[in-house]
């Protein structure tokens, strides 16, 4: 994926970490499973509205002094970008989320998480949290070698792992898209009304969806980014990613039944077929995975 050179998101925020209140949200991950860098939603995780004091967290604009922190907010620009020009298309005007890059644990108005939630956005105050220790984890977890074809210097350290990433950090922006289209708030209207296993299927709609605003994201962008930003390999990266973290394949990885009703973000053929239909469309329509169910 070629990234280097573009113009990053001043949106981009770190900070030291919160303090956790309460048990925290271990309970719900899974053990050792680390393939879940979608993480859970904390909204729905916790099941709570309320809104949790910063618990000692002092957020500083990020600076461009690693790698991987240049490598995020060019990302986050990419998306700015995208969906600014997809929510003008439509009339409307696209907020643009803020991140927060975390060491450990993090308070959001969400509740509390740690660096085993995964990459996550709190729709409570619009924002992605991304641990620092995301990118090692997904490289080690997911099979993605952290040097391009031999190559030594540090910028390019963990190339082969770039377009794998971008689609995390576009699928999570994509539940920020759902937010300000009022879609999050339906669902979650939705889940209050109905039995657990149809919030479940809720759920994995929503997820699919993000899923397909992250395809939409990546065809956008390659118009977008003079010369295009896709490399060869790049989408098989993100389909292999894609396929490894489907609940299905999940559930099998921790020596669990594989259960259907349970489902919170979908199988892995899904959650591939979804990406893909976003990428080859380039258009937010063909995202409509609820059909009705709303």
């Amino acid at each position: 994926m070629k990234w280097q050179g573009r113009q990053g998101s001043s949106n981009v925020r770190t900070t030291g970490g919160g303090k956790m209140i309460g048990g925290g949200i271990g309970g719900i991950i899974i053990a050792g499973i680390l393939w879940l860098v979608f993480g859970v939603n904390p909204m729905t995780a916790l099941q709570t509205g309320q809104v949790v004091a910063g618990g000692g967290n002092s957020t500083q604009p990020a600076t461009d002094d690693d790698r991987d922190t240049r490598f995020v907010k060019v990302v986050l620009g990419d998306t700015e970008r995208v969906w600014n020009q997809v929510f003008t298309e439509g009339g409307q005007t696209y907020k643009e989320p803020s991140l927060v890059l975390f060491n450990g644990q993090v308070s959001s108005a969400c509740g509390s998480a740690t660096s085993a939630t995964g990459p996550f956005y709190c729709p409570g105050d619009q924002t992605v949290y991304l641990d620092t220790s995301f990118f090692a984890e997904m490289r080690q977890n997911l099979g993605i070698s952290g040097d391009q074809q031999g190559s030594g210097d540090a910028e390019n350290q963990g190339k082969a792992g770039d377009f794998a990433q971008a689609y995390v950090i576009s699928h999570e922006v994509g539940h920020h898209v759902q937010t300000l289209l009022g879609i999050t708030q339906q669902v979650n209207e939705a889940s209050r009304q109905v039995t657990r296993a149809q919030a479940n299927k809720l759920s994995v709609l929503q997820e699919l969806q993000a899923d397909c605003f992250a395809g939409v994201w990546a065809n956008r962008n390659q118009s977008l980014v003079e010369g295009g930003f896709i490399e060869p390999g790049d989408i098989d990266e993100a389909i292999n990613a894609a396929s490894q973290i489907g609940d299905d394949r999940l559930a099998k990885a921790s020596g669990r039944a594989v259960t259907p009703d349970s489902f919170t973000h979908g199988t892995s053929q899904q959650r591939v077929q979804w990406f893909s239909r976003g990428l080859e469309s380039g258009n937010v329509q063909s995202c409509d995975t609820f059909s009705g169910a709303l």
